[in-house]
């Protein structure tokens, strides 16, 4: 998955402003009739788009720590971290938080770079509509790219904030600068339309995932779908990939713990859509911020430069999770090496140094960063690969619709699968009798399977959000009681602010309650 490297130095170049600026700093001043584009051009534009994704703004660091932070899968380990952190642990959110807007460093923030990506999709549009005549289907199959990023793009985006301006390639800079907030549903709108033109002009399969095919953008509706409680399109959508498998090339890969090591994960058919970092480090950009988020201070388990304590589950995320269940042996670290080779068990973490929270720590991206050897300065710059999506959870999409639409047997079969490969471990011993198959599976039972399998892959927070499970999440019997206590107000807190500079400068936008 080598190939697609991300153009960071394009993006770093660009001037990143609020969203009613995005059409004024246009990559290009001149519109692209007005000047000569080629396909070498359009095809750096819309690299330039993706490349946001490997962005530190993004999942590795800003949207990552705060869709993980307002789960209850996990909390804030080192109390001595920055403040805009452990604002979205204890839903003490600022309108000014930076991780979601820093005026003073926009690009190292997530609510500018989500428009980033809008803006270089839409540019790309423009620049294949002045493109010269191509092969049959060349010009929408790029066009196909640049519709699947902006709708990946604005999925984060409606969910966090709700209502967004939308923003498409017709947008002129005078309307971007005085328009209002579109409403979520007309969003969503667009995002399906988006995801149903990749789905028609992407090619079946690729070589490199961290480009889209016709299963990413099919796999991305199904959960669109799904958050809106379209039940049977989704269940629809999620079933057709399962029976096009081999059309697309997608299987359950055997051994749960490949998905997490860098060497093995290029290869596996698991994964749809990735983010591939590439082991380089352009200006603090393009980094794997969660293996240092992730490992902790004195930590050389995968490497020697451990690191920082600051995103870790609770004690009851692990207690509650079966000892018998593969996933959870490969998804958390309940003891340490140091570097003299001593192995420390968790309740003494705090001795290696006392930032350290002496809870079990996630070793999904640790262990990930530590499989190749580039992996270095707390495991930041690796060659991992986020899993944005991947099979399994096309089948939990597939499952939790059943259960809606009360196909009980469905649903139990789907979950069935994805627990198979559990309780199989590494394939080397007989398999545990844990997790055992499900009969009767509900949607709770789907939701819980969902918070295991895709433990720590920025998928919770999204399925507390749409479930409106923050009451009993953050309650008194939820997983993070034994910690600080928690602010979560279901009138505010599923939404966060929209950051107030944009208000100043367009007066037609309005804030969330609350803020």
């Amino acid at each position: 998955m080598k190939a697609y490297h991300y153009l960071l130095a394009l993006v770093l170049g660009l001037s990143f402003t609020g969203c009613s600026d995005l059409e004024e700093n246009a990559i290009s001043q001149l519109e692209p009739s007005e000047r000569v584009v080629d396909r070498a051009t359009v095809e750096t534009t819309i690299a330039g788009a993706y490349s946001n994704l490997a962005a530190r703004a993004f999942l590795s660091r800003g949207l990552g720590l705060t869709v993980m932070l307002r789960s209850d899968m996990v909390a804030i380990g080192n109390p001595t971290t920055a403040a805009e952190r452990i604002e979205h642990d204890l839903f003490t959110v600022s309108a000014t938080n930076p991780l979601i807007l820093n005026p003073s460093r926009p690009e190292r923030s997530f609510w500018p770079r989500l428009y980033q990506i809008v803006r270089g999709a839409n540019e790309t549009l423009r620049e294949v509509e002045a493109l010269e005549e191509q092969a049959p289907g060349v010009k929408e199959e790029i066009a196909a790219r640049a519709r699947f990023i902006r709708g990946y793009s604005y999925y984060h985006l409606v969910r966090l904030f709700g209502d967004v301006p939308y923003l498409d390639e017709t947008t002129t800079t005078i309307v971007a600068s005085e328009m209002g907030r579109t409403s979520a549903e007309v969003v969503y709108e667009n995002i399906i339309a988006d995801f149903e033109y990749a789905k028609e002009w992407l090619p079946n399969t690729r070589d490199d995932r961290a480009l889209p095919g016709k299963a990413a953008a099919s796999a991305f509706l199904a959960s669109v779908y799904l958050t809106r409680e379209e039940w049977q399109m989704a269940y629809d959508e999620a079933t057709d990939i399962i029976n096009k498998a081999g059309t697309y090339d997608l299987a359950l890969e055997p051994d749960f713990a490949n998905l997490y090591d860098a060497a093995l994960t290029n290869f596996s058919k698991e994964p749809i859509f990735v983010i591939d970092f590439v082991g380089t480090n352009i200006n603090d950009e393009s980094r794997d911020y969660l293996a240092a988020f992730t490992g902790f201070y004195g930590q050389a388990t995968y490497y020697p430069s451990g690191g920082w304590s600051v995103m870790v589950p609770s004690l009851a995320v692990y207690n509650t999770w079966d000892d018998d269940d593969y996933r959870k042996e490969v998804s958390l670290d309940d003891e340490a090496v140091d570097n003299r080779g001593n192995v420390i068990p968790f309740t003494m973490f705090s001795s290696l140094d006392g930032r350290n929270a002496n809870r079990p720590h996630i070793s999904k991206y640790t262990s990930m960063a530590g499989s190749l050897p580039q992996a270095n300065t707390s495991g930041r710059d690796s060659e991992s690969n986020y899993q944005l999506m991947r099979f399994a959870e096309v089948y939990l999409i597939a499952a939790e619709a059943a259960a809606e639409l009360g196909r009980t047997a469905d649903a139990d079969r789907f979950v069935n699968i994805v627990r198979e490969r559990a309780r199989n471990g590494d394939g080397s011993g007989a398999p545990s009798a844990s997790p055992a198959n499900i009969s009767g599976a509900t949607v709770e039972d789907v939701l819980e399977e969902r918070r295991l399998e895709l433990a720590f892959e920025h998928k919770r927070w999204y399925d507390i959000v749409r479930r409106r499970l923050g009451g009993e999440a953050f309650g008194p019997n939820g997983l993070e009681s034994e910690l600080p206590a928690k602010s979560f107000d279901p009138s505010r807190d599923y939404l966060l602010p929209i950051p107030p500079i944009e208000l100043s400068n367009n007066p037609a936008l309005t804030q969330n309650p609350g803020y």
